[in-house]
């Protein structure tokens, strides 16, 4: 569906159906809890809805539906209200039972130390990583997102690396 076209191919419901896991996947990095997540998707898709006829094709579908996400996310970070409320975190990994293997409880539990260790990070290393690793983005393609240069990006990555590698040998060393 990565198609570069006007509003008129597009519906809210096919773009909820083919990005919206992404859109979460993408709040939940940012605001580190999933009902403030699913608040802001919520929000993302009507900003979607409003101005889905703004839309000029100049970058993919998915690229302007993730920027307008990590703005929303950036503007709840920025809020009042934010700032007041502590957040609560849902630490319990959804279907684990008997029947999950040991394999699959440590790939969980690596995937969460990694997104705990990127949360952490501060927000323009957080920012790079996201796009970059999460987004896959290229180095040209984030700095135009992120309204940085190349060089600003390799560099943020660079730092970015190195503050994840000495948390999560931090957090190795704790556990």
């Amino acid at each position: 569906m990565e198609r570069k076209e006007k509003k008129s191919a597009y519906t809210l419901e096919e773009l909820m159906r083919e990005y919206g896991n992404d859109v979460l996947r993408m709040a939940y990095l940012y605001v580190k809890d999933i009902h403030t997540a699913e608040d802001i998707f919520q929000e993302v898709f009507l900003k979607v809805n409003q101005k889905l006829d703004t839309y000029e094709g100049r970058s993919s579908v998915k690229t302007w539906l993730l920027s307008i996400t990590m703005n929303t996310c950036k503007d709840f970070l920025k809020s009042a209200y934010q700032k007041r409320v502590v957040p609560m975190f849902d630490y319990l990994e959804e279907g684990e039972g008997a029947e999950d293997n040991f394999d699959r409880i440590e790939q969980r539990e690596t995937a969460r130390t990694v997104r705990e260790a990127v949360q952490e990070l501060p927000q323009p290393y957080r920012d790079v990583v996201i796009c970059v690793y999460f987004r896959e983005m290229g180095m040209e393609e984030t700095a135009r997102e992120l309204g940085i240069g190349t060089g600003t990006v390799k560099s943020r990555l660079y730092r970015a690396k190195e503050k994840l590698r000495q948390g999560l040998e931090r957090r190795l060393a704790d556990a």
